[in-house]
């Protein structure tokens, strides 16, 4: 069961703790208390897991405190829709706002490599008018000969440069919890002139250790990609491990399933589940085409199949975009072919624009539910 306090709540209150009073004398029941932050306001969560079937939810919805009382599934706790449209769907971080509703785009890097790169990379997103960037320090990778990624003593000239280019956050994925506290450091001793969203790879959708760790702190939004060989509920029930340690602030990933179904692309893209993941929980849908897609190739009409995969992922509704650009795809230490060129931007984010306009134009044919 799943209660909603009323707006900006104070934990000092004598409503909160009448309500909490009550609530900790259930038998059998488990209280769990999750905090959303809105631009606007405060709203609290709290879930009481257990035996709940014999709870009378008009009893509970009387207390002071609580607002509604939804009725929960087990799948997907705290981040399930539950058949409930008021509930938040997005987060804002840095002067960024990411819900089920709008776009935002994450070209850049997908692994730094020398500071000439990446500003060529940042002046182009400034130019064009983009805040948010990935920039890849740690890369793990099958290969175990293969480049690892710069980590740590790349971030502080990273973190300046995106500060520099008003780049408001960077995507960078992490795996292992040290790597948190070493982006903290570095924005820290760079003066926090960028944000920072973590994301676990595809690896490591079920490094549960991991998870919880990141769910455990505040400070930085994540984004989590689906695992590239289990069911798409083990990939959300993965989310729900961030979501449980206190985290809401999830952005999942579709970044196309391992499968030689998939060839030739690299995977298998799987962005027909954009609409799924929206119904079933409240976390905006990023897509990766770069890595779905795995070469920047042309069809006979000119455009890439990267663009084509971006444009079908946009065109269901997809909230974020992580695509990799390379000043210089030749000499990119990882992921090369499938890199766009910064010249190719301009078009790339027109084309993006158009497509979401469509989806919008889609949406409204709908909108009476006929």
């Amino acid at each position: 069961m799943l209660l909603i306090l009323h707006p900006d709540t104070a934990r000092d209150s004598e409503a909160y703790r009448e309500t909490m009073n009550f609530l900790d004398q259930l038998s059998n029941v488990e209280v769990r208390v999750h905090d959303v932050l809105g631009s606007q306001q405060t709203l609290t969560e709290v879930y009481l897991i257990g035996d709940t079937k014999a709870l009378d939810a008009g009893e509970i919805e009387a207390l002071p405190a609580v607002e509604r009382v939804i009725r929960i599934s087990d799948d997907f706790r705290v981040l399930g829709r539950h058949s409930d449209a008021e509930r938040q769907t997005g987060f804002d971080y840095n002067g960024i706002h990411f819900d089920q509703d709008n776009l935002n785009v994450f070209a850049g890097l997908c692994a730094v490599d020398n500071p000439t790169h990446v500003e060529e990379m940042l002046r182009a997103l400034k130019d064009n008018g983009q805040q948010c960037t990935r920039m890849g320090a740690y890369k793990p990778r099958t290969n175990p000969y293969s480049f690892q990624g710069h980590g740590a003593d790349c971030l502080p000239w990273v973190f300046e440069l995106a500060g520099r280019y008003d780049i408001r956050v960077v995507a960078m994925e992490v795996t292992h919890e040290n790597h948190v506290w070493e982006i903290e450091q570095a924005l820290e001793q760079t003066g926090h002139p960028t944000g920072v969203m973590l994301q676990v790879g595809t690896r490591n959708t079920q490094n549960f250790e991991l998870l919880k760790a990141l769910g455990r702190q505040s400070t930085f939004p994540v984004l989590l990609k689906r695992g590239f060989g289990i069911t798409l509920n083990e990939s959300l029930n993965a989310a729900e491990y961030l979501a449980t340690e206190g985290n809401t602030n999830v952005i999942f990933c579709l970044r196309g399933m391992k499968t030689e179904a998939g060839n030739p692309h690299r995977n298998l893209v799987d962005f027909a589940h954009i609409p799924v993941v929206k119904r079933l929980t409240r976390m905006p849908v990023c897509i990766d085409p770069s890595h779905s897609v795995g070469v920047r190739d042309r069809a006979p009409d000119g455009m890439s199949d990267i663009v084509h995969a971006t444009a079908q992922g946009v065109i269901a509704g997809a909230n974020m975009i992580l695509a990799d650009f390379h000043p210089n795809p030749e000499k990119a230490l990882v992921d090369g072919p499938q890199a766009l060129l910064p010249r190719d931007l301009p078009r790339f984010l027109k084309d993006v624009e158009l497509c979401h306009e469509t989806y919008r134009k889609r949406r409204a044919l709908y909108a009476d539910n006929g």
